[in-house]
């Protein structure tokens, strides 16, 4: 069984957009996205630094833009057949895309308004996000707690992120919880699926009532708790308030190990979660879709794992 998935913020690296760019017809839906959400897809992913892909309102609709590109160069969702879908905080939003429940533009209308809502958030509060490396994850979770840090990502292979504000993620660094090596401050704008997001919650939810989601018409996994959605209503209310809440992908992960996967292609800029894939479902095949360079690979991926 095939699962695809997309990559959340952090992935994104500068000119990551520009061989896809190069292929047949990308530029023009490229061109007609940034027209409709306001802000130039092409110029970002091409020519923007790693500064100014750095900020939220940016990277999100990047992040997607490319995740449904990449997609899209692979084949028709209904030719690729992936037994589920998942994303990995954004990723959810392009993975909605993969599953039927939000067409592209609509997808990307809701990153733009997620992506400026979660920046204005950030802004509020000098906060930011920390990955610890190694450690007994039940450890390191209390031990964040204790100092009123948020396990904000919980991704499976024995790696969590820890947010807060930036004085609490100091205070991690000289009081790391036991058998912890290392904390490794994130290139990222500020303590994303924590409280600190709440305010961003109302806006996004605002933006979401303009939209008629359609239910999954494959496997969708949610980050929030690992569970197959089939509402696409429940979809959308969980895309909106995953903004303030973990991202679990240690349990997408153990989901698809009880659906059956067998191979697993991550969308433009794989590389985070096959790598985590790697550790977690050992036996699993996997594939990042980070060039165009990738595409005859994932299509034998494809039809050697496909479900007819």
């Amino acid at each position: 069984m095939l699962v695809l998935v997309a990559p959340g913020q952090g992935a994104q690296t500068p000119g990551f957009l520009t061989d896809w760019l190069a292929l047949p017809g990308v530029a023009d839906r490229v061109a007609a996205w940034s027209d409709a959400i306001g802000l130039d897809l092409a110029h970002f992913g091409t020519k923007a630094d790693a500064d100014e892909i750095r900020d939220t309102s940016v990277a999100q609709p990047l992040l997607v833009a490319a995740g449904i590109l990449s997609a899209a160069a692979l084949g028709d969702i209904s030719g690729i057949a992936p037994g589920a879908v998942a994303g990995h905080s954004v990723g959810e939003i392009t993975a909605a895309v993969f599953a039927g429940v939000l067409d592209d533009t609509a997808a990307l209308s809701l990153v733009r308004r997620r992506g400026l809502a979660m920046a204005e958030a950030a802004a509020v509060t000098e906060t930011g996000m920390s990955a610890l490396l190694g450690g007994d994850p039940e450890v390191s979770v209390a031990h964040l707690e204790r100092l009123g840090l948020t396990p904000a990502n919980v991704n499976g292979a024995g790696q969590i992120v820890a947010a807060g504000t930036m004085e609490q993620l100091a205070a991690l660094t000289e009081d790391k919880p036991e058998g912890v090596r290392k904390v490794v401050p994130l290139k990222v704008a500020g303590a994303f699926h924590t409280h600190h997001m709440a305010p961003a919650v109302d806006k996004l939810a605002e933006a979401a009532k303009a939209l008629t989601p359609a239910d999954p018409k494959v496997t969708y996994v949610s980050n929030k708790d690992g569970q197959a959605v089939a509402s696409g209503t429940e979809v959308l209310d969980r895309l909106v308030g995953q903004v303030a809440n973990p991202v679990r992908w240690d349990l997408c992960m153990e989901t698809f190990k009880e659906l059956g996967v067998t191979a697993i292609i991550e969308v433009c800029p794989g590389g985070t979660l096959t790598g985590l894939a790697k550790r977690a479902l050992p036996g699993v095949q996997t594939l990042a879709l980070k060039t165009p360079d990738n595409l005859d690979a994932a299509r034998e991926l494809v039809a050697e794992h496909t479900q007819a």
